[in-house]
This record gives C-alpha cells, structure tokens and sequence, in this order.
C-alpha cells in the first residue's frame, strides 16, 4: 500500500508587542552543577546557543537547563537517559525490549513507539546535526562540552518534531595544546569503563583529535528462561574531529561510531501468568522472557561538517552538513514470559543526510538569524508478531518504509528594548513530503 503525503506549514511564533523577561531563576537553575562551558566564557557564567547563536544563558528568555562535561563527568552520568534525574519536566528513558532507541518525553510531550510510522515530539541534536529516528540515540556521554536541554516548543528554530522541546549534546572542541586523556572506572556489577582522548595541533590553525571508549557492565538482574544477563553494557565507540581556526573562518569535520552488543532489556512481569502460573520474580531486573529469534545488535555512525565564517563584526555565515546511518535488530517479549506468545523479534534501518545554512547578525541591540533547513531521510522497518500459544502456528509480519524529504526557511530576531526588556520575533515555513509503503503477511 502506498501513501503520499504532502504537506505545507506555516508557523509564526514570537510576535511583536509581547515583551520577554530574562528569568535568573530559569537560567540558574542547575548553577550548582553547571559551569563556564566554553573557553569566552566569564567564571561561572554559562554560553548557551539555544537560539542558534552563543548567549550567556542568563539573556536567554526560554526554559533550559544546561549541564557541563566537567558536572556530567562528577555525577557519574553514563548515558543520556541519566540527565532525566538533573533537568525538570523531562523523562528519558529507553524503549521496550533495547537497550539504545530512546522514549524521550517533556512536558508530557513525546513519542512512545519507534516504528518508522511514528514521529518524534522532543528533537534531539549532536552538533547541530538533527536526528530523524529515536534508534541508536541513547548516547553515551563521553568527550562531551555541555549538554542543552530546551523546554516547550521549539519549532521556529529548531523546525520539525519540537513540540515538546529540544535536547542539544554538544562535542567538546580541541584544545590548543597537545592532550592525551585516560579515564577508567570500575564499580558495582562489573562495570569497567574506559576513555582515551588525544589531540595535537598540526599547524596554528589546523588541530586533530580523537577520542575511544569501551563501556561494560554485568547485568542489574537475569534473564531466567535464557541463563543471560539483563540490563548489562557491553558498547565500543569512537569519534574523530579535525578542526581549523584561521580568526574569521572556524571549520570543523567530525565522525563518530559506535556498537552495542549488549543484551535487550526486558521486561519484569508485575503480576503471575494466566495459564503457566508463574509468580512474580523477586528482583525487578529479573525476567522470564523466552525470545531468543534475534540477538539485540546496533550499529550507528555518522559524520558532520560545521563551518563558521564571520563576514564582519554583525554578520556570520554557517553550514551545517550532516549524514547519518543505524542499523539494530530488536528482540522485543511483551509478555515476558518463556512461551512464544507476544513475541516480535524487529529490524530498523535507518538513513539522513541534512544540510542548513544561518546568516546570523548581531548589533548593539538587535540580533537574529535567518537560515534555510533541507531533510532527506529513509526509515525501515520489519518485525513479526508470534502467537504461538494464544492462536498456534500464528505470526503477523510487517514491513515498511518511510521515505522523508522536507525543506523549510525560518527567521528569528531580537530587539533590546532595554538591559531587561526585549521583543522577539521569528516564523518558518515547511514543506513536507513523505512517502510510506506497508507490507503484512
């Protein structure tokens, strides 16, 4: 079956005549954990670019919280789910029966299924590069400058699947210096973590950097029915960056990878089963599911290209070019049990290029951005139903693919009245066009 869909949106947000506040009470709400994020920044004042252009956020009239590398790194954060216990109004939190397609929530808002068909209400960005698909974006936190978290809607900026707000992971830049860092960690479960950074600098202007990291912990509890381990790590990643800063001209490549083995999370049944009896299990890491058709296996990489150049004092220019790719296979057990009933072993196969040009001013008292916004993206996804024991010899197959392709151009000024005052100002135009083929058996 075959659907097209075309569709046009126009969508105005700010408008003249509502003045906006800076709030010292939102920009400050996590000061204690958070600190100077960039290099410009003066002691313990936070650089944000949550409106596309670098501000202290104590100037930025939006709901955001900001956690640093440094802070993220003393907490022990492991993944991005984790941030879920420092920022309020948000739950991250990984999907049923994986351990890396991400259900992120805010304000109520967000996607709770990650098949191709669905879209995301909370849009999340590594280095500016947006992410079309939740699979493979529990993101390991390592190498990392700050993490952004914007609250409410997003969607003159930001653009598609913003509804509910916006989470911003932002890469750590080269430092000037040759640097070589090793950190590893051992603790409860087993869990041996290591990173190694290095960078060096090739010429004045031309730097080069990588990072590695091995994370692996044993399981929180078991898998009964299958003798393996449930909730446990076991990721290898990596990311590389070369970067040139010649004064007006700042460009950036950079790539990552990543493979996850580890094995699904499944679920903890909270009542005993129907016609097997079974009790509940004491331990709530603990299951019984018996789905074993498909080992959990991920497999993410992706590259991007950032360039700046500052034409004069007011004006800067900047390309941001991303491709991404993912590929998981998914053994999901609804019922969580040892017999095949409720069973859907699935695939994911996902696939994005972007490309967004800014031209950003800034004056005394005016400042803004205009910029233009192009998607072309590729969703699949195949997964079976077995209902072996509730309708014997019984599976549901499904195949599909959703094919995406969306521009749009936006702009977003703002006007300081005075110190405290300012009128914002901004609107977007989309053009979506998706394609959307299904197959069942």
């Amino acid at each position: 079956m075959t659907n097209m869909l075309c569709r046009r949106a126009l969508l105005l947000a700010g408008c003249a005549g509502i003045a906006t506040f800076a709030a010292p009470a939102h920009a400050q709400e996590v000061a204690d954990t958070a600190t100077s994020v960039n290099d410009q920044a003066e002691e313990g004042v936070i650089i944000v670019t949550a409106r596309r252009r670098e501000e202290r956020m104590i100037d930025v009239p939006l709901s955001i919280t900001a956690l640093t590398g440094e802070s993220l790194e003393k907490q022990g954060i492991q993944d991005i789910t984790q941030i879920g216990q420092q920022v309020p109004n948000i739950t991250l939190e990984v999907s049923r029966g994986t351990n890396t397609t991400l259900s992120a929530f805010i304000r109520g808002v967000g996607q709770q299924d990650p098949v191709a068909g669905f879209e995301a209400g909370v849009g999340l960005y590594v280095d500016d590069v947006y992410l079309n698909r939740p699979q493979a974006a529990v993101l390991d936190v390592y190498d990392v400058d700050r993490i952004e978290v914007l609250r409410g809607p997003q969607g003159t900026l930001y653009g598609r699947n913003t509804i509910g707000g916006a989470i911003k992971y932002v890469t750590a830049k080269l430092p000037d210096d040759t640097s070589v860092k090793i950190r590893g960690t051992y603790g409860s479960f087993d869990q041996a973590d290591l990173i190694v950074t290095a960078s060096t600098p090739i010429t004045d202007s031309l730097k080069i950097g990588a990072s590695g990291a091995r994370l692996s912990r044993g399981g929180f509890g078991d898998n009964i029915t299958l003798g393996t381990e449930n909730y446990n790590k076991d990721v290898w990643a990596a990311r590389g960056t070369l970067e040139f800063n010649n004064g007006p001209v700042f460009i950036r490549l950079s790539g990552d990878y990543v493979k996850d083995n580890s094995e699904a999370r499944q679920g903890h049944r909270l009542i005993p089963g129907q016609l097997s009896g079974a009790p509940v299990l004491d331990d709530v890491f603990d299951t019984r599911a018996g789905l074993n058709i498909v080992d959990q296996e991920v497999e993410a990489y992706g590259g991007a290209l950032n360039i700046a150049v500052e034409v004069s004092d007011t004006i800067t220019l900047k390309s941001i070019t991303g491709y991404r790719e993912d590929s998981s296979t998914t053994p999901i057990d609804f019922d969580s049990l040892p017999a095949v009933d409720l069973d859907v072993p699935a695939l994911y196969d996902n696939e994005q290029f972007s490309q967004e040009l800014q031209l950003l001013y800034e004056s005394d008292n005016l400042s803004g951005v205009v910029g233009f916004y192009y998607l072309d993206a590729s969703a699949f996804t195949a997964f079976d139903v077995a209902l072996f024991t509730t309708l014997p010899g019984l599976t549901a197959q499904t195949l599909g693919d959703v094919d995406t392709e969306t521009w749009s151009v936006f702009g977003d000024f703002t006007y300081d009245l005075t110190d405290t005052v300012s009128v914002s100002v901004g609107g977007r135009y989309t053009n979506d066009k998706r394609t959307s083929r299904v197959l069942r058996t």
